[in-house]
């Protein structure tokens, strides 16, 4: 049997101590107190990767909702315009879903620490889950403005946006030692589920309005997702890592070991641009959903094996075994003349075999985890008196 995890990463996690710093004044003053009054109607026994894993199932019901009513991403834009409108209860029903979700994810830990089970595992977990849900919850949120406002290609590079911005939280805590939690979460994740409650009163017309200057709502929503990522993100991740360089607070990592962690990142960012751009059957138009689920999921592999050396200590690996069929598939389709149906085959299949690949990661990961700590995921054991 394959392991993934080797006895170095499961003795530095061991070692592992949870260190983070959370200055948002959102998450101190307003979520930490209503998550610390929802959790004390968590019954005892309810293990906290499962309220982790319920809050992920949430994200994935409403994924699965939106591409029944949308799955092309033309609920107000062509053809389907009319007989692909989204009814108003899913759009209700979606924001329900992801304030539960949002609640359970910030109270998994509070159970861990009521209940005495904290862990490298729980932590793990429950960021793994959060780097899938880096596309499912977005992807969600492009039916509000469809086809017309922004196309599959420029939503496609607010995808990556947003998986860049969750990979550097991590690579910054790989160099420093720190989670900084940044302080977008909270707004982007409450912000989400008014967005979806209005939408659901006034139907998504309401976000097609011309505005002065020419502007669309679609642009805007652009506009502060980047301007907002490069100011409380990106910026912020710098300047911690250089003042830990400054200080002698951090790993103290070479050059090159520091950008480690990117090497993939950038590889799959290219890989995934060029097919995006470049496809000469305009693929991402084709199947946009099937092409951002693909690049979600192996953003995710991407992203959790991070999680596991940064939690480790160990040295991060600098290719993703992901991006080899990936790399394949793009040349294929980029180097030789294939018709639209085979290039989306070649997608689909592709998507396919990389969730299934990931899933079997993530399990295993679990399984070792438990195995080496002698615990299980989802059932709190006993105390033995």
């Amino acid at each position: 049997m394959v392991r993934f995890l080797s006895e170095d990463k499961l003795k530095g996690f061991e070692k592992y101590k949870y260190n983070s710093v959370d200055t948002s004044l959102l998450s101190n003053y307003v979520m930490h107190p209503f998550w610390n009054w929802c959790v004390q109607f968590c019954p005892v026994w309810v293990a906290p990767n499962l309220l982790t894993f319920m809050g992920f199932l949430l994200t994935v019901l409403n994924f699965l909702l939106f591409s029944y009513y949308d799955y092309g991403f033309y609920a107000l834009t062509g053809d389907n315009a009319t007989k692909g409108r989204i009814p108003p209860w899913v759009w209700a029903a979606s924001a329900v879903n992801l304030f539960v979700a949002y609640t359970l994810d910030g109270i998994d830990g509070k159970q861990a620490r009521r209940t005495g089970t904290s862990g490298p595992l729980g932590e793990l977990f429950d960021h793994g889950l959060d780097s899938y849900s880096a596309v499912l919850i977005p992807t969600c949120l492009y039916s509000i403005f469809g086809r017309d406002e922004v196309s599959p290609l420029r939503f496609f590079f607010v995808i990556w946006n947003i998986f860049i911005n969750f990979y550097l939280t991590h690579w910054e805590k790989y160099n420093t030692g720190v989670m900084f939690l940044p302080w977008g979460y909270d707004f982007t994740m409450l912000g989400s589920c008014v967005l979806l409650l209005v939408t659901s009163a006034t139907g998504p017309e309401a976000w097609h309005v011309p505005l002065p200057g020419g502007l669309t709502p679609g642009i805007v929503f652009e506009f502060v997702l980047y301007f907002s990522a490069i100011i409380t993100s990106q910026t912020v991740i710098l300047w911690n890592i250089y003042k830990s360089y400054r200080d002698g607070t951090g790993k103290m990592r070479s050059f090159t070991e520091a950008i480690r962690p990117l090497v993939p990142l950038v590889a799959f960012l290219a890989l995934s641009t060029a097919w995006a751009v470049y496809s000469p059957n305009n693929i991402i138009e084709l199947g946009p959903r099937l092409f951002y689920v693909l690049t979600g999921t192996i953003f995710s592999n991407i992203n959790c094996r991070l999680i596991v050396s940064q939690m480790s200590d160990t040295r991060c690996e600098a290719l993703n075994e992901l991006l080899v069929p990936y790399a394949v598939v793009v040349a294929v389709a980029l180097c030789r003349p294939v018709s639209a149906s085979t290039e989306l085959m070649m997608l689909a299949g592709l998507c396919v075999a990389s969730s299934l690949a990931h899933i079997y990661y993530g399990t295993k990961v679990v399984q070792e985890m438990c195995e080496h700590f002698k615990i299980e995921c989802f059932h709190i054991k006993p105390k033995i008196k």
